[in-house]
């Protein structure tokens, strides 16, 4: 925890702005005093930062690694401020200077390293971690621009670059002097060593260096600050003087590009070949970095003795796209530190970890061998040796059993698989809710689970409630810790205590208040942004998350045209007041989730526009989707919609951040809704639609005509996909959903993700909202019930699940 000599940091401040900008304080931007305030945080943070690691060191703390792709961080100024406990004091410093601290935090643009709920996830692990405490290190990439920002245009999703780094990245440290060499291509060559032992060296490789920047994380109420390190690639040899000389000015930064190109995007677009091995690169590119950071880490401080890495060190792989860390490590242990495989392949099993994010098989990742293999020609040969002996146990344990082994097998069919490889490699595997390991279990892994039952856990997700509720909600922040005190802030059991106010009249009114407050604040966002004006009494029905068919965006805008045909064929239908709220990214290369996207739009432009219907409902479709806009539109939300088809959402952690802010659960049973609804109880969540089993049971019998001929009002939501006013340019435009629904598309099943089996559960559901909602006090008591129950949902007990039960950490708090 810092403290501040207010005067002394006034002075510090005007002195930066004139030092760094050669200008007075009324001169400076938002965008130069936010930079003031963020290196002036930062030096707050500097000694903390240092004694940390100098603390862990000294104790010979065991470190977990977390290697993930993405960690979408959100806006960091603020963030550290309230871990600090200098948020207000910082506020209090900014209105003297005669600046707005809300405008000041607008000033930061949002981290471009991350796209959805793994980078999120991966974000408040850091803050768990932090707070609690845990010697641990992130490792990932600094991607010099997100995937992408968003536009809607006429209606139509429109990637723009994401240059969150317009302004400078304000709280990160470059480390050029740590940066390592990173090889690419090459061939392999066998030579002896002076044992006459035979040893693999690379040639003729392509060399990229990695530049580690790190971005300090600091812990709520306490001195411990960990460090996410984010990897930049360059090249050494980048620009050639003759060339450009000569005139031949783009060969002559060419390599330079080619480099910089593995850090450059989040997640390029892989619909090419180009593309697949760009993505590939990107995954080798960060993994091997950060072993070779920690393995020299371990060096300095346990020398190379290499029996004693997995009691110093714990790697846990965020999903398949770190798992090529598993061979890259057998590469370091064999090849360079001449350890024999057998040795090598315990240690790697014993320090490595999986966590799976999905039930979608085409999600698991597989690479081709025509691309693998060239690109890391020795990582693939470890590959390789790692399958022969896997499938030499395979033939013990199951002799002749060849359609087990080919099923199991690495690589198998042209491509290598990356989840396999992850399985086979580490000594634990866990799903991240209760319902998603069960299926892993007895569906898509369950071979795996019964060759290695040991290896298999859950660990449901959460997410910190220093962000999603301290930061984001601080009028309902106050309201709970006037009530309980501020426990809760670091355990978020605490909050159970709130429950006793639930029924309380007084507290109820409070309550509602600040949701009005919220909902007018998210209102006011709405029509500077989307210039629709919405009705703050009205219900706030929301669903921001990744677009993708499975999530079933698709369900809830049908939903819509449904209420509007109601409302036009009858004015005098009765409808409580909804605005429908949408926020979420589709993949470029996802075009069908792109066209639900213009779909959406359509939608939102008919009946907001149309004088019957739009005093009941309005439709809003907020652009570029990230942290710091769900940030105002969590604690606004009354109604949470998490109704992807039961078994394929792993577990979500939208559908808990809205809880913890209190919005009522409409889902189906899938992720970790199941734990929200055993918690909270049905009648204070709205649960539809069939059951993970039920849909397993009927994929194959399936047949989405019936549901039409038997329901005529779904039957007339679907025609009305060819209606002119909706698809007003061509009546054709939304004719591949349409063929989706009932005849299937791209060699899927028609309605694969029972969108039409699920729409009158749906609808009834969404009355079942309405009357609810009728009932005000009733409303207030389920939220505030929803808000006491959700202690489980913190990140913080997750990540002390994964400290004691798979890295085998422990907490080393600062010396006072």
């Amino acid at each position: 925890m810092s403290t501040i000599n207010k005067e002394e940091w006034l002075r510090d401040i005007e002195k930066r702005v004139s030092v760094d900008f050669f200008k007075t304080l009324s001169e400076a931007s938002l965008e130069e005093l936010h930079y003031v305030f963020s290196r002036e945080a930062l030096g707050l943070l500097k000694n903390n930062w240092t004694q940390t690691s100098n603390h862990w060191n000294k104790e010979k703390a065991k470190m977990a690694y977390y290697f993930s792709a993405e960690f979408l961080m959100g806006r960091w100024l603020s963030n550290a401020l309230i871990n600090m406990n200098l948020y207000e004091e910082a506020g209090d410093a900014a209105k003297k200077l005669g600046i707005d601290m809300n405008a000041l935090e607008e000033a930061e643009t949002d981290a471009g390293l991350g796209n959805g709920g793994l980078g999120r996830l991966a974000a408040c692990f850091l803050d768990s971690l932090a707070t609690g405490n845990y010697p641990s290190m992130g490792y990932g990439i600094r991607y010099k621009y997100g995937m992408f920002e968003q536009k809607i245009i006429n209606g139509y999703q429109v990637e723009k670059p994401d240059n969150w780094l317009v302004h400078g990245d304000v709280a990160s440290i470059k480390r050029p002097d740590e940066a390592v060499e990173v090889k690419f291509w090459g061939r392999v060559a066998i030579e002896k060593d002076h044992n006459n032992k035979n040893y693999y060296h690379l040639y003729d490789y392509e060399s990229i260096i990695a530049v580690p920047y790190d971005l300090p994380v600091p812990g709520y109420g306490t001195s411990t600050v960990l460090t996410l390190r984010l990897w930049q690639a360059s090249s050494p040899d980048g620009f050639d003087l003759d060339l450009f000389q000569a005139g031949e000015y783009s060969r002559a930064v060419s390599k330079e590009t080619q480099a910089e190109n593995i850090s450059r995007v989040l997640y390029p677009n892989d619909n090419t070949v180009g593309g697949k091995q760009l993505r590939l690169r990107q995954q080798y590119f960060f993994v091997a970095a950060g072993l070779a950071d920690l393995i020299r880490r371990f060096k300095k401080q346990w020398g190379t003795d290499f029996s004693k890495l997995p009691d110093a060190v714990a790697i846990q792989l965020n999903d398949t796209h770190p798992v090529v860390a598993i061979p890259e490590l057998m590469r370091i242990l064999v090849d360079e530190e001449h350890l024999d495989w057998d040795t090598a392949w315990g240690i790697c099993i014993r320090v490595f970890a999986y966590t799976n994010h999905t039930l979608l098989a085409e999600a698991l990742e597989k690479w081709p061998i025509n691309i693998f293999a060239p690109l890391l020609p020795r990582i693939y040969q470890v590959i390789e040796e790692i399958n022969r002996r896997f499938l030499h146990f395979l033939h013990q344990k199951f002799p002749g059993d060849w359609q087990k082994h080919k099923e199991m097998e690495i690589i198998n069919d042209g491509v290598i698989k990356m989840a396999w490889l992850a399985i086979v490699g580490s000594h634990s595997i866990n799903g991240v809710a209760q319902l998603h390991t069960d299926l892993l279990k007895t569906q898509e892994l369950k071979m795996w689970y019964e060759l290695f039952p040991e290896k298999f856990n859950n660990k449901t997700n959460g997410v910190t409630q220093r962000r999603w509720l301290l930061k984001a909600n601080p009028a309902l922040a106050n309201f709970i810790t006037t009530r309980i005190g501020d426990g809760w802030i670091t355990n978020l059991d605490e909050l159970s205590k709130l429950e006793q106010f639930a029924s309380d009249p007084k507290a109820q009114e409070e309550f509602m208040a600040i949701k009005l407050k919220d909902k007018q604040l998210l209102a006011k966002y709405i029509q500077q942004h989307n210039n629709i004006k919405v009705n703050t009494s009205s219900i706030f029905d929301v669903q921001i998350k990744r677009l993708h068919e499975y999530k079933r965006q698709l369900l809830n805008a049908l939903h819509i045209i449904y209420l509007y045909q109601r409302i036009k064929s009858d004015p005098n239908y009765h409808v409580t007041p909804r605005t429908f709220i949408f926020g979420a990214k589709a993949a470029s290369g996802y075009h069908m989730a792109k066209l639900i996207i213009r779909l959406i739009n359509a939608v939102a432009d008919v009946v907001n526009h149309d004088p019957v219907v739009s005093d009941k409902i309005k439709v809003v479709f907020l652009e570029n989707y990230r942290v710091s806009l769900a940030e105002k539109i969590i604690p606004a939300s009354d109604v949470s919609e998490q109704i992807s088809t039961a078994g394929y959402e792993a577990s979500g952690t939208g559908n808990m951040k809205f809880m913890m802010n209190g919005a009522i659960t409409l889902g189906t049973l899938d992720g970790a809704n199941v734990e929200i609804a055993e918690l909270v109880g049905r009648e204070n969540s709205v649960i539809f639609g069939l059951t993970a089993d039920e849909v397993n049971a009927q994929k194959m019998s399936y047949n989405p005509h019936q549901v039409l001929a038997q329901d005529p009002e779904i039957a007339a939501v679907v025609e009305a996909l060819h209606d002119p006013i909706f698809a007003s340019e061509n009546v054709h435009m939304f004719e591949p959903i349409y063929q989706s629904l009932l005849y299937g598309v791209d060699g899927n099943p028609p309605d694969k993700y029972m969108v039409l089996k699920d729409f009158r559960s749906y609808i009834n559901a969404q009355k079942q909202v309405e009357a609810l909602y009728a009932d005000e006090k009733n409303w207030a008591k389920m939220m505030l019930i929803n808000i006491a129950r959700s202690g489980k949902f913190s990140s913080d007990r997750t990540i002390k699940q994964y400290a004691e039960e798979i890295w085998d950490i422990k907490p080393y708090p600062p010396k006072k």
